[in-house]
């Protein structure tokens, strides 16, 4: 038996909600950290960004191991995020 799902496209909800946000950012291979000021269909766009080796327990106030990728923006491709959120760590 199929049952019928009806989806509905919420504005602002996602990853639009966290726009200049400190988010953290979990992709199939590492963690990424930083003030998340662009989205679009593609990417993200993460200023002051770091990458997270360790996050010590989730929580700690501090990340364990967080190194600034550049003083550049730093771009993410959507289809790498497994899940995302709004991070209340600071760095090191």
């Amino acid at each position: 038996m199929r049952t019928k799902v009806e989806v509905i496209e919420v504005d602002g909800e996602g990853l639009e909600s966290l726009l200049n946000k400190n988010v953290m950012i979990m992709c199939f291979n590492y963690f990424y950290t930083g003030k998340l000021v662009g989205v679009n269909d593609t990417f993200i766009k993460l200023e002051n960004p770091h990458i997270v080796y360790e996050t010590g327990a989730f929580s700690d106030k501090k990340f364990k191991d967080a190194q600034k990728i550049s003083d550049n923006p730093h771009y993410i491709q959507i289809s790498a995020i497994e899940s995302y959120c709004e991070s209340t760590k600071t760095l090191i």
